[in-house]
This record gives structure tokens, sequence and C-alpha cells, in this order.
């Protein structure tokens, strides 16, 4: 499926405030500030931030960062874990670098200030799903990730070389007529003005897409920016088909998808049924099973009745200890997880897939590069290990910032190289017929989530994924007039998951988050064996959202 247009916005060169850095960085999560410290001697580096510099996935992090520390624990056990849950389709070689840089990178992390949990004078340890070890590092209990941001937030406002903007969305990247990247277009949504960043490199650290789906434990800016200005460029894209949907959100009406942290399961917690009954516990690895199939067990139990999540096993003092966010978050909303089980369901989590880079980040575009969530170097394979997705920010943005080194001692790009947008324009508009109401316009958001949610979800069939194709194909049309934040959103948030829905409906087999009910897994007989008994395989499955005709 091609896609329809090379910009979003029909700008003109003159009306652009230009700006210029070494080294210039969409994004500031853990990936995107991590890479920007490291770049930064004798480099100038920009950060754009869509919203405030905290504001990330990273934020949201609840379990923690996997890292083979302990003397019982190694990097070639966390190998093969990772190889494990990724279904056979990791890249061996990033899985190496990943488990071999990790230790040190974790402990340059606690050098600029992040301080996690310990016990009796050791770093604490715990252990999630599919993991053989106990490996997780985590900080005050259930907020490990607002720890690492604020740690590397307070690192950055330090760096003399570091400048942070917010409320900067990218729109799109700048180009030169070699099809050399450039820069950045990105619309300040301060002042409404579009604004022309140059830099010698350009690294999208843009986090995930989860904002794709109705039902995500993502915040609102995860939508797929960054894997969706890269494809407009030019950039490739791999195994967009691999979306995780992690098995535990918070499942209460009015509420929130918020995120119930595998490490919950990893302390003792139990899923079990309406019944009481846990019916994870014949299956292997019970509730530590790898992500793909706790979810689909959910999934489909939940058709015989609602889940829940029962805390009560880890003991009142340890719940208190070990999950203080979490504890108090549910019972805002009504639910005491020390005496009563916590409802649950799956929702959409991470992003395996993204802008195809090699062990050092670079993409298929010269000079552009990508890490963290919105990069795909093949190191979570079909289904990310619990815990890794931190480290892999700070691994491969670590290298990143040693590539470039020799890249930003050159000549600075000016404006007049960039490639006049005129020149590149390339909308497909016949056969649009009538304008789109307004109103209309406004429903495209909901209408792409409800459609990726019902027909590119956790269980898909070619039937479904061909009429999701086809559908946004048809709803890209309605999108050939736009320029705010919220519409540019929805144009990025169509194109990912057309991504999705073609990678998807290619991929004939089912391997890892990809699960067709067409083609059976292989890698997974007891759960298919338990899935059978349950239901056919052309059922729309768990919740309530009406189907887009």
């Amino acid at each position: 499926m091609g896609i329809l247009r090379r910009y979003l916005y029909p700008w003109t060169k003159s009306e652009v405030k230009v700006f210029d850095s070494d080294v210039l960085v969409l994004g500031s999560g853990i990936a995107g500030l991590y890479t920007a410290i490291k770049s930064s001697e004798g480099c100038k580096v920009t950060i754009l931030t869509k919203k405030t510099i905290e504001e990330s996935n990273t934020e949201h992090a609840q379990g923690g960062i996997a890292a083979a520390i302990d003397e019982a624990d190694s990097p070639a056990l966390h190998l093969q874990d990772t190889l494990r849950a990724g279904a056979g389709l990791c890249d061996p070689l990033s899985v190496k670098i990943l488990v071999e840089d990790g230790p040190n990178c974790v402990e340059e992390l606690m050098g600029m200030g992040a301080q996690f949990d310990y016990h009796n004078g050791v770093l604490a340890l715990t252990r999630e799903g599919a993991h053989s070890q106990r490996r997780i590092l985590h900080a005050l209990g259930d907020a490990t990730g607002w720890e690492v941001e604020r740690a590397l937030v307070a690192k950055v406002k330090a760096c003399p070389n570091v400048s942070t903007l917010e409320e900067r969305f990218v729109v799109d990247l700048l180009e030169n007529d070699k099809g050399e990247i450039l820069g950045a277009l990105v619309l300040n949504a301060q002042t409404g003005d579009f604004e022309g960043h140059l830099a010698k490199a350009v690294i999208l650290a843009t986090g995930g897409l989860g904002q794709v789906y109705c039902f995500t434990t993502n915040p609102g800016v995860a939508t797929g920016d960054g894997m969706a200005v890269a494809w407009r460029a030019g950039a490739e894209l791999m195994d967009m088909e691999f979306v995780q949907f992690h098995p535990t959100a918070l499942l209460i009406p009015n509420a929130p998808r918020f995120l119930i942290s595998e490490a919950v399961r990893g302390e003792g917690a139990h899923l079990i049924n309406s019944a009481g009954i846990r019916f994870m516990e014949d299956m292997p690895d019970k509730e530590l099973a790898p992500r793909d199939i706790v979810a689909r067990a959910i999934w489909l139990e939940m058709n015989q009745g609602p889940v829940f999540l029962d805390f009560r096993p880890i003991g009142e003092k340890r719940i208190l200890e070990r999950f203080p966010t979490i504890y108090q978050t549910c019972l805002k909303f009504g639910v005491d997880v020390l005496t009563m089980p916590l409802p649950v369901a799956p929702a959409a989590h991470y992003m395996m897939g993204g802008i195809a880079t090699n062990t050092y980040g670079e993409t298929s575009l010269p000079h552009l590069y990508a890490a963290g969530e919105c990069a795909c170097n093949g190191v979570h394979g079909a289904n990310r290990l619990a815990s890794n997705s931190l480290l892999d920010g700070l691994v491969f943005g670590a290298r990143i910032a040693e590539k470039i080194k020799a890249r930003v001692q050159g000549i600075r790009p000016t404006w007049e190289e960039v490639r006049s947008p005129e020149l590149s324009l390339n909308r497909t508009e016949t056969g649009i017929g009538e304008a789109v109401k307004q109103s209309d316009k406004q429903d495209l958001r909901t209408r792409i989530q409800d459609l990726m949610w019902n027909r590119v979800g956790i269980l898909r069939n070619e039937t479904g994924l061909r009429e999701a194709a086809e559908l946004l194909l048809d709803w890209d049309r309605e999108l050939l007039s736009i320029s705010s934040v919220n519409e540019f959103e929805t144009a990025n948030i169509l194109a990912v998951g057309s991504a999705i829905a073609k990678a998807a409906l290619d991929r004939k087999e089912s391997r890892g988050g990809h699960f067709r009910s067409d083609y059976p897994s292989r890698l997974d007989e007891s759960w298919q064996k338990h899935s059978l008994q349950h239901k056919e395989e052309n059922d729309v499955l768990y919740v309530p959202v009406s189907r887009v005709d």
C-alpha cells in the first residue's frame, strides 16, 4: 500500500523560521534524553518535545529495567530469555548487544542520578513474565519510569550544550535533492508558527503508537508520529504487525486503561475468572508466560465472564511496599486490592516494530537515526520480553551517540539546501467526491481506533485485516486539508495503522504478538488447546466496541 502524500502540510520555505544544531533529537523519553546527554560532548544538541519534557511513555513505565547484574544471573541467561520471548524473530546480534551492554548503561544511568530500590543494602530485584531470573531493577516500588525520567530531565537541564524546546510537534522531515535528511519541519504549538530545525544528525526518539487503538495503556502523546514522518520521507519500516497488548490493564467503567505492572504477577498475584479459578494454572509458566500468551488467554476467558487479578497472595505489607502507585490508583476507582480482586483486560501497550535500523540506530535514510520504541533493530522479535524496553533506549541510544561523533564534525546544512516542498508534493486527490463534513472529520480518529481494535487487534484474520486495510486507505482521502496538531496526529495514526494492517495481512502465520485465527500458531500448542475449548475462529471477542461498517 502506497502513501498518499509526501508532506502533511503544503508549507513554503519563506514562511518557516529556521534554527540549527549539531544534533536534533525528537522526543524526550528515555531514548531521547539519554542519547542527547551522550551526544552533547562538544556538540550543540536540541531536544524537541511534543508536550512537556517530562511527558512520554517512559514516565508511565512501572515495572522497571531488566539487566543481568545479580551474581546468580548472566547476560547469557538474559539473552536466552529474550530470544525465547521473541518467538524466533529476534536478531541475535541485537540481543547480544542489549544484554552485554545493558549492565554498564544501567550503572551509568545510576551515575546520572536515578535511584533504584534497595533491600538490605543491595539492589532489590524482581521477576516478570518469561524471565528465568530476578533481574528487574525498580524505583519507588512501581514508579520506575517516573524516577528515570526525573533523573534524566535533571541531567539534561544541567548540560550546557543541550537545549530543550517544548510544545513542538514534528510535522515532517526535511531533505535535500540527494535524499539526505537535513532536519525537521516543526509546528510551534504555542505560537502556531512553522519552524525548520536543521542538524547534521537527526534522531527520532518519538516513542510508541498506542493511540492507534481505542484501549491502550499509553499516554495521549503516543500517536506514532516518528514512524509516520519517517515513512513519508521514504524510510523503511519493519515488523509493524507485532503490536504488544499488555495482559493486565485496569477495566473499570469511566477509568483509563491504567497499566497494572507485570511485576504484580512476578510478586505472586493470580489471574482468576469470575468463579475464582486460576485459568492459567495448567499452562507452562502460568501467569508468568510471555505477554502474548497471557493476553490471549485473558481475552478468551473474558468471553465467559470477567477476569480479575488477585493481589492478595502477595500479602498486604508487600503490596503497600512494592506497589504504592497501583494501590492508590485502584483505590481511587473504588477497588481495594488488599481485600478484593481487580478487574483487568488486555490493552495496546508497545510496538515491537518500527523504523528499521541497524545496531547503531542508522535508518535507510542518510543522517537519520532512530532509537527507543519508534525504532526496530530486531531486538524484541515478535514479542518483547518484559522490562527490556527501557534498556533498549539506553543501549542503542548510546550506540547512536558513538556513531554520530564523526558525522557532527562535518559542515552544518543550510536552509538553501532544503528541497522545496513544491517539488515534492505528491498527493493523490482523484476520486474523492464531495468535501468531507467537519463532524465526520472530527470523528475519524475514533473510527480508526475502533477499527484497529476490532480488526487488527489481539486476534486477527484475513477478512478483518483486508477490510481494515481498505477502509484505512479510503479514510486517508478525508485528510487532504489539515493544519492543526490534532489533525496531524490523526493523519499519523492513520498512516501507522495502515502499515500495521498491511504487514499483518502479509504475514500468513501466527507468531508472538501477531495471532491470526486462520493461521494457528505452532509455537503455542498449549495455548491453542486451551483456546479451542472456548471460541470459534471468527468470533469478535472482548469488549464492547461497535463494528465499523
